[in-house]
């Protein structure tokens, strides 16, 4: 029996995050806050006092203290009081910040807000970008957000530190708030479909644990039941229900992301990665990859070694511009 894994753990690494966070935001009275929009996901919690969320095109959202808010590929978007008030472009803001931290509004600094946003392998964002909604709100109520609200502490208090290992440090904490919210949210009462709601099932996922732990394997529809406690024809049903597709085709999926995160980073000849993603030849391996990504894996290879040798890897944009 393979040892335990975990999906959430192996789809970020495929993700390879770029993660930037936002100077603290203060604010007080009347302000507002416009983020244009993002193509990955931003992340944002409520450490003091409240504020309206709308996102274009949607009713505006009430979050409060200590509440936690996450946006999948958003669509522009305010921050603000609620009132009236012509909002000022985040970028804008930004370029005030002081020792890591902006002020606006009218009034004290009755509101503090923390938050960033992440940039994925464009390849592997869907893996994630995929199973979420475009906005997932963690409420201050959910018995879940006491870690939450440790990692913000923490946040907050490295946001304006100018000590030796600053930018690390923050990028680890803001991966563990994507984390701990994720968790949030696959285990709300009104489950998410996809992959990531399915982990929180005994059956289903431990099926999906399994396959992650030993890719390599051969597995069976009936295996994989019996891992799940489950009939076959229950288990079939069960799994394509939660997650959207059938055992085996998210199987070859999953092992299609990480022979084209392999095959990009040159880090295995393809007949060594043929047997580690579980094909008894590489002529088997070809048809498969051919077949779900529309090239061969030399052809996707040489590809990706011409790209690595002619353009500038992509970067995160600077502080200020999502």
């Amino acid at each position: 029996m393979p040892q335990a894994s975990d999906p959430v753990a192996d789809a970020i690494g495929l993700l390879r995050p770029r993660t930037v966070v936002y100077p603290a935001l203060r604010a007080g009275g009347v302000w507002g806050v416009r983020f244009e929009a993002f193509p990955h996901v931003k992340i944002g919690g409520v450490v003091r006092g409240e504020t309206w969320l709308a996102l274009d095109g949607r009713e505006p959202v009430h979050l409060r203290e200590g509440d936690f808010y996450l946006l999948s590929n958003p669509p522009a978007h305010v921050l603000g009081s609620g009132a009236s008030v012509e909002p000022l472009p985040a970028a804008q803001l930004w370029e005030t910040a002081v020792e890591g931290a902006v002020r606006t509004g009218s009034g004290d600094d009755d509101t503090y807000l923390c938050g960033g946003y992440f940039w994925f392998d464009e390849f592997n964002a869907p893996i994630l970008l995929d199973v979420l909604p475009e906005l997932v709100h963690v409420r201050a109520d959910d018995p879940r957000i006491r870690a939450l609200a440790y990692v913000t502490e923490l946040l907050s208090g490295e946001v304006g530190n100018c000590a030796i290992g600053r930018s690390l440090i923050l990028d680890h904490l803001v991966q563990i708030l994507l984390v701990q919210v994720l968790r949030s949210h696959a285990e709300q009462s009104d489950r998410p479909v996809g992959w990531l709601g399915a982990l929180v099932d005994d059956g289903i996922g431990a099926a999906l644990r399994a396959m992650h732990a030993d890719v390599a394997h051969r597995w069976t529809v009936q295996e994989l039941a019996g891992i799940s406690h489950l009939s076959r024809s229950g288990f079939a049903k069960s799994f394509k229900r939660q997650v959207g597709i059938a055992p085996l085709e998210y199987l070859i999926q999953w092992r299609m992301s990480l022979a084209r995160d392999a095959l990009r980073r040159d880090t295995q000849t393809i007949s060594e990665l043929a047997f580690a993603t579980g094909y008894e030849s590489e002529s088997a391996f070809s048809t498969a990859f051919r077949r779900e990504v529309g090239a061969s894996p030399k052809q996707f290879r040489d590809r990706a070694r011409r790209a690595a040798g002619t353009e500038e890897p992509r970067e995160a944009p600077a502080l200020g511009v999502a």
